[in-house]
């Protein structure tokens, strides 16, 4: 057995995120991040996310395989990378014109909060097996990946019922500001070849649009548009995820970056993910 990495194959986080719904997930987390001023802010100021949407999308996948799939060494080598990004960039208030890190704890510890709230209301709504205990214990596991990004792990939620205290306690601090409202616009609408312009009307204006419907109330009531009957989103999530699930797993994985497959060939057929070892 070779080194099996932050979170090992006996993990709840192994099995998850070799889940094919984590795409949505991962567009819903970007809708709910934007809802933090001062968080939103510190990306549309440092990021070139508007040029390179594809590009943004997949260091954000190679990070969480790396951290996910990974060895230990090139986990906290990529933890050590983004801790050395965000101490470098700042971010203007324009109303204030207060200049603030983006590594401030406070905006560390939403975008990290939004993350694994999408990961875990995206899969199990579309029909991944989590009981309410694995659910727990997916959060708590990612006290792991939160000290990565630079937090003390022990302000971090380590329960689902510590995840909601926080978003109850930050909610009067969101909006849905001029910020939200471009990052809004970019993900129903990014910028893409000419020719490639009816794929993104077809396929990804559904993710798109599963991802926002599935976020939690109060979001659509920010963002100022009518919620979907959360019966209807349920449906729609569990279709799309049975669609995903069909297509066999080795070949969703010979996609970029193949962490899951690096890691079975680092440890053995063995460690290839699958909801049914969640409970093992």
């Amino acid at each position: 057995m070779g080194d099996p990495g932050l979170f090992t194959p006996n993990s709840v986080t192994w099995q998850m995120h070799g889940d094919p719904m984590m795409w949505v997930a991962g567009v819903r987390a970007l809708y709910l991040q934007a809802l933090h001023p001062r968080a939103v802010r510190g990306v549309l100021q440092n990021s070139d996310f508007r040029r390179d949407a594809w590009g943004r999308l997949m260091r954000t996948a190679n990070f969480v395989g790396t951290t996910t799939y990974g060895t230990t060494e090139a986990a906290e080598q990529a933890g050590a990378r983004v801790r050395k990004i965000h101490s470098m960039l700042t971010a203007t208030d324009p109303q204030t014109g207060e200049r603030y890190g983006v590594d401030e704890p406070e905006l560390l510890l939403w975008v990290h909060c939004a993350e694994i709230d999408s990961y875990l209301h995206v899969l199990r709504r579309s029909g991944f097996p989590l009981t309410g205990a694995q659910a727990d214990r997916y959060v708590a596991e990612h006290r792991v990946s939160a000290r990565l990004v630079g937090l003390d792990p022990e302000t971090v939620p380590a329960s689902r019922s510590e995840l909601a205290a926080y978003f109850g306690k930050i909610r009067p601090e969101l909006a849905a500001g001029p910020e939200a409202r471009e990052v809004d616009d970019f993900l129903l609408r990014p910028p893409t070849h000419p020719l490639l312009v009816p794929a993104r009307e077809v396929l990804w204006r559904r993710v798109a649009y599963l991802a926002y419907a599935a976020l939690p109330p109060y979001a659509h009531e920010l963002y100022g548009r009518p919620a979907p009957a959360p019966a209807v989103v349920t449906r729609r999530l569990r279709a799309t995820g049975a669609v995903l699930r069909c297509v066999p797993a080795r070949v969703r994985w010979q996609l970029p970056p193949k962490h899951i497959l690096r890691a079975m060939a680092r440890l053995g057929p063995q460690a290839r993910p699958a909801p049914y070892k969640v409970g093992r």
